[in-house]
C-alpha cells in the first residue's frame, strides 16, 4: 500500500480494461439498477430517503458523473430532470450505458474519458457527482481539482467510495472479509495496490479530505457514513465486507461540499 501523490496515469489502462472484463456481471447490474425508481446507494442499497446524498430538487441542474460506469446515478437524476453528462473511461461499461438508454427510452451524453482529464468546458455544472466510479479509481489529487474546474460557484460535489475504516480493515487478499482488526496504517494512505488484482485504487484519511477539498475552494457540508439496512445480506460480490460489520461499522461514507462563490 502507499505511494507518492500525483502517480502517473499509467494506472488508467488496467483500471479500464477490469470493467471492460466485467461486461456480462455489469450487464446485469444496470439493468436492475435502471429499473429502479428510487436511488439506492453503495454495496447494501441504502435509500437516498435515508442517506439524502442529491439536492432536494435536481429538476434544471446540470450534472457531471464521472467515473460514471453503467450510469444509473444519471439515469436516475435525468429522470428526475437534471441534465446529466456521463464519463468514463471503459469503452465496454459506456456500450451498457448506451444499450440501456435505448432499452429505457432516456437519452442523455455519454464521453469516454478518465476522472483526471475531463473533455468538458469548465464552470458549467451545478452538480459533480461519483458513487464509487472516480471517487475511488482516479487520483484524488488530479480528478479533485477536475471537479472543481467543472463546477459553476455554489456548485455541489457529492461522492461515495469504501470508508476510511473498512479500508484499513479490509485484508489483501479476495475471498477473505473484513474483521474488527486493523490491517495496515491509517497515515500515508493514499494508492492501494492488491496482491492478486492488478487494478489501483485511491482511499485518502479523513484528514486528507478534508485539506485536499478546502485546498480546492470547497467547503464541506457533510460526510454521511452509511449503515447496511437491518435486512441487508452480505453480497455474493463484495465479499470483502458482510452485512453484520457494514450495520457496526460503516463500510461506505460520502462527501457533500460545495465549491465556495
Amino acid at each position: 500500500m502507499g505511494g507518492e501523490r500525483r502517480a502517473g496515469i499509467e494506472y488508467l489502462g488496467v483500471n479500464a480494461q477490469a470493467w471492460d472484463d466485467q461486461g456480462e456481471a455489469q450487464l446485469a447490474l444496470a439493468r436492475r439498477a435502471w429499473a429502479s425508481d428510487e436511488p439506492s446507494w453503495g454495496i447494501f442499497h441504502v435509500p437516498e430517503r435515508e442517506a439524502r446524498l442529491l439536492p432536494g430538487d435536481v429538476a434544471g441542474m446540470d450534472v457531471a458523473e464521472l467515473g460514471c460506469g453503467t450510469a444509473y446515478v444519471s439515469a436516475w437524476l435525468a429522470r428526475r430532470g437534471a441534465r446529466p453528462v456521463g464519463i468514463d473511461p471503459s469503452a465496454g461499461q459506456l456500450a451498457i450505458v448506451r444499450r440501456m438508454q435505448v432499452e429505457h427510452g432516456l437519452r442523455f451524453p455519454v464521453a469516454r474519458a478518465a476522472g483526471e482529464e475531463v473533455p468538458l468546458r469548465g464552470g458549467s455544472f451545478d452538480l459533480v457527482i461519483s458513487e464509487y466510479g472516480a471517487a475511488i479509481w482516479a487520483d484524488p489529487y488530479r480528478w479533485i481539482p477536475e471537479a472543481a474546474r467543472l463546477l459553476r460557484p455554489g456548485g455541489e460535489l457529492t461522492f461515495l467510495g469504501n470508508s476510511t475504516l473498512l479500508m484499513l480493515c479490509v485484508p489483501d487478499y479476495e475471498g477473505e472479509a473484513a474483521t474488527d482488526r486493523l490491517r495496515r496504517d491509517q497515515f500515508g494512505m493514499y494508492r492501494f495496490a492488491w496482491p492478486d488484482d492488478p487494478t489501483i485504487e485511491f482511499h485518502l484519511s479523513h484528514g486528507d479530505w478534508v485539506r485536499l477539498l478546502r485546498a480546492n475552494g470547497f467547503v464541506i457540508e457533510d460526510l454521511v457514513e452509511l449503515r447496511a439496512p437491518d435486512d441487508a445480506a452480505t453480497h455474493d460480490t463484495y465479499d470483502f465486507v458482510t452485512a453484520d460489520w457494514a450495520r457496526r461499522w460503516p463500510c461506505e461514507e460520502a462527501w457533500r461540499a460545495r465549491l465556495a462563490g
